[in-house]
């Protein structure tokens, strides 16, 4: 995190990463992030495979997006 926070939920729960903090998350893990108090900057590294799905969703109608996760062997999981 280069500033302000970001909120990791996580299975286990959710955690804060603020300003300094770096955040690993295991290939397969369940996860998802939003900006906990507004915006932030981040850092990202993304392995090639997560790099070319994230590429082809921004080139790709919402509609769509379905069969581009299959084509990555990814998914998107709804938690309550």
């Amino acid at each position: 995190m280069l500033s302000g926070s970001l909120t990791f939920r996580l299975t286990e729960g959710e955690k804060v990463a603020g300003p300094g903090t770096t955040v690993v998350i295991p290939a397969g893990t369940v996860h998802d992030y939003f900006e906990t108090d507004g915006p932030c900057e981040y850092l990202i590294l993304l392995t090639p495979r997560l790099e070319a799905l994230i590429a082809e969703l921004h080139q790709t109608p919402w509609s769509d997006h379905g069969a581009v996760h299959a084509r990555h062997a990814s998914e998107v999981v709804v938690q309550p």
